[in-house]
Parts: structure tokens; sequence; C-alpha cells
């Protein structure tokens, strides 16, 4: 049951969307009442793209920095929001434009795959953009044998594992998968035996070896929906249950750890919303020279496929 503050809440952010002709955004780790008023919720890089075929005139992006970038660089006409401007993404600040310039004088041959989870001046030194899903898809779509893959060093020991060519792997990686430790799938899955263990590339590679399927947050989304099984330890961050609860009320879903939370994805809130709506706050622009360079790197992923 909603309490009367959540209700005015809720309906202050319906009215100051029409005004706006707004739609809000929110990644599959958001708080449950922010994915509950969201227009959309999904994948970062989905998101952006459903927000560039919609006739909003402003996007307000419930994520992490480089989330509401993506919608800035495939949306330039529109007005995009990030309602928590300190809810940024510590594996995106993991590397810089000024160390991948360094990185890619010593690997001249080497093509730069970059994962969707950097800065926009990043994707725009960048060949290609890839996806969790995607990704291997994306490295042996190039005709380059040497890979510089950045910036998770997780997802790149993965890429690496499904492909003949040579990954050259930048030390990055999310705090909040590597939370999520091989004991914790042990003891879950002697809790729950039938269970099936579902992780995200993002994890670690010991982790990821004891995992049923390896999926990205959509993937996992659309495996449970078919999957017969009742029950699922989920190795990724937690907010990701609440959608695969909602969606599927029949089945169980136990998080491989409670302890796999990005407090900087659980910043925005329904006030920050309403004060993102109603002060036209936080704007988010990229920079036309490199929002045309990250764009092109986004486009050549677009142009391979975006996988399951």
């Amino acid at each position: 049951m909603l309490d009367t503050k959540n209700m005015d809440n809720i309906n202050r952010i319906k009215q100051l969307k029409k005004e706006k002709n707004a739609i809000i955004l929110a990644h599959n780790y958001q708080r449950g009442d922010v994915q509950d008023i969201a227009d959309f919720v999904g994948d970062s890089f989905g998101l952006s793209k459903t927000a560039a075929s919609h006739n909003a005139d402003v996007i307000v992006f419930c994520g992490v920095d480089f989330m509401a970038e993506s919608a800035a660089i495939l949306s330039p006409e529109k007005t995009v929001l990030m309602p928590e401007l300190n809810a940024q993404c510590p594996m995106a600040a993991m590397i810089t434009p000024e160390s991948l310039k360094l990185e890619k004088q010593k690997y001249p041959d080497a093509a730069v795959v970059c994962y969707v989870n950097t800065s926009a001046s990043v994707k725009a030194q960048s060949d290609i953009c890839c996806t969790s899903s995607n990704a291997i898809r994306v490295v042996n779509s190039l005709d380059e044998d040497e890979i510089i893959f950045i910036p998770d060093r997780n997802l790149a020991r993965y890429v690496a594992d499904n492909t003949e060519k040579k990954i050259i792997p930048w030390n990055g990686y999310c705090p909040t998968h590597h939370l999520i430790l091989p004991g914790d799938i042990l003891l879950e899955k002697e809790e729950h035996p039938e269970a099936e263990i579902l992780v995200h590339p993002e994890c670690r590679p010991d982790v990821v070896s004891l995992a049923d399927k390896v999926l990205s947050t959509s993937g996992m989304l659309k495996y449970v929906a078919r999957s017969d099984s009742r029950e699922f330890i989920i190795g990724t961050e937690i907010g990701l249950l609440h959608r695969l609860s909602k969606e599927n009320p029949e089945k169980r879903f136990i998080p491989a750890t409670a302890y796999a939370v990005c407090p900087n994805m659980k910043m925005n809130t329904l006030e920050s919303i309403i004060r993102a709506l109603e002060n036209n706050k936080h704007i988010i622009r990229v920079p036309e020279d490199t929002r045309r360079k990250a764009k092109l790197a986004l486009d050549r992923m677009l142009a391979v496929g975006r996988g399951d």
C-alpha cells in the first residue's frame, strides 16, 4: 500500500511529465519505486535507443552518468536530465581519454572495443562499442586480430574465452559485481539445489564459471520468462530482482549476495525526479565533436547487432 507522501510524489511526477512532454527512463538497477514510475525500464543502451525514437522533448534518465550521456549522444535535439549529478559509474571512471590514447600507442595494430559503460569522450576514441550481450559478436566481427577491450577486465576475460582473437584487457571492473564471490553462489546453491544460476559477465571469472547461464540484465529477463525453472540465483545488482519478481510472480529469485548493491544507482528517488523536472536539472550535454565520434562507435555496434 502506498503512503500519502508517495502518492503525492507520483501524482506530481505525472503532472510534470505532461507539462514538459517528458519521459522517465529507469535502469534495471534502480530502486523499485523509481522503476515503477518510469515509462521505460531496461538496460542502459536499450533505454537510450528507446528515447531516441520517442516524441518526448525531455528525457529524465534515472541511472548513472554514462547512461545519460548516451541518451544525449543519440538525442541531441532533446533535453536530457540526470536527477542526481553525483550518480557516477565507478567502472567508467577507471579509464580516461588520455590513458586510452597511451594504450593505443602501445598496440598500434589493435582495434579498440569499448563497453558502453564508459564516458562519451572515451567512446569517441574507440573504434566500436559493445554491450554485455553482444560483446563476443562485436569482437568477432572485426578484421583486426588484436583487440584492446575497455574498461571491464571481467567482461574482457569472458570475451577472450569465446574468441580466437588476442584480447588486451583494461584493468577496470564493476565494484558491485566484484562483491559477488564463488562462496556466495555455492552457499545459495546448497540452500536451493534446484535453482538455476544466472550471472552477469561483469562478475569475476570464478563466479562466471559456476553459472548455468551468463547473461546481461535484458538477457536474464528474457531467459527467466522462457524457462521452466521455478527458482533462480541471480548474480547481478539486486535492483534487477524487483523487475524479475514483478514480471514473474510465480517464480522465486534469490540474490547471490545481499551486498551486490550499487550505491550510485540507488541515488535517484521520486523526490529527485520531481526536482529535475521542476528545475530542468541537471542537463547533460556532450560537445558536438565528441558526440559525433562517439555516435559513430555506437552506430558501428548497431550494424553488427546487439545479441540476446
